[in-house]
């Protein structure tokens, strides 16, 4: 019996408090890499991230002398880090084009996706349980964002609107992608991979855009991003090694929860019946992914 059978079965509790612990460190990436994208720019902010995670990753990875990977374990290091090297710079452009609520929002589409496409990537078969929290996740988000998820007028930004959209397909395929590595490499292999080849294939732009950042504050919130993405990564990594994605991708939602209780405590921001009648329905979606589910046979397909 291998560890993705060996899991079917048990409890979902633990690999949801992962996923949920690994949502929050990407949360507060983002605050950060917001800060970070408006005053340095996309391209640079998404570099200095990656490489200082890639310094953070090797430094806990490599003294532990791995074997390193190779084969088709190699391959899908290779392409969901180069997937994520542009996933990211839509997503990080697209935080300086748009309101942080309307961005976040709009990138909720990824979860529906993933789960649908979990079922020819990943052969999983899709249960109402996994349909019903992401349905209730998804409202969650609507009733939060309301109107301004999908408002456009004059001071909006098409383009922003147009990169999260593109960034949220993306994310989907990375969603998947994450099931797949996470069931044949260990969580501190993926997190070293994925920021060494995102670095490596940013780097190539460096030459014609990449500027340093101007001051230790910059400095700190590269680092701080860095290691919030490593965190993120591993956290999300150990959670998708022992459940499904249908039984994860509406714990995704809570990171619009973060962002109400991130834009409260550090943009006094008002949290008002909307965002606790949203929060309800996206926990409730996340206690319903959190129900044991029978032993059954695994065919993912790597």
């Amino acid at each position: 019996m291998n560890d993705s059978q060996r899991y079917e079965g048990a409890s979902l509790v633990f690999p949801i408090a992962m996923a949920s612990l690994g949502i929050f460190f990407f949360s507060m990436m983002d605050a950060v890499m917001k800060a970070q994208a408006l005053v340095m720019g996309a391209y640079s902010a998404t570099f200095w991230r990656a490489a200082m995670g890639a310094v953070f990753a090797s430094i806990v990875y490599l003294p532990s002398r791995p074997v390193f990977a190779s084969g088709r374990v190699l391959r899908l290091h290779v392409i969901r880090g180069v997937l994520t090297a542009f996933m990211m710079l839509f997503f990080f452009w697209g935080l300086t084009q748009l309101p942080l609520a309307q961005a976040i929002g709009l990138t909720f589409v990824a979860p529906i996706i993933a789960l649908f496409l979990a079922v020819p990537m990943l052969g999983e078969r899709i249960t109402p349980g996994a349909k019903l929290a992401a349905a209730l996740g998804f409202g969650g988000v609507l009733i939060i964002a309301g109107e301004e998820m999908f408002q456009v007028d004059e001071n909006s930004s098409l383009l922003g609107v147009a990169a999260i959209l593109i960034f949220a397909l993306m994310y989907a395929f990375n969603l998947i992608l994450q099931r797949k590595q996470a069931l044949v490499a260990k969580p501190l292999e993926i997190a070293c991979y994925q920021n060494v080849i995102m670095t490596a294939v940013l780097a190539i732009g460096a030459p014609f855009a990449l500027s340093l950042p101007a001051d230790l504050v910059q400095w700190s919130a590269a680092s701080a991003a860095g290691l919030l993405a490593v965190l993120s990564l591993v956290s999300l990594s150990i959670a998708y090694s022992r459940a499904q994605a249908q039984e994860l991708v509406a714990v995704e939602y809570t990171a619009f929860i973060w962002a109400a209780l991130f834009g409260w405590w550090f943009f006094d921001e008002s949290v008002g019946v909307r965002t606790f009648l949203g929060t309800a329905l996206i926990v409730c979606g996340c206690l319903i992914s959190s129900r044991k589910q029978p032993l059954r046979p695994l065919s993912d397909t790597l």
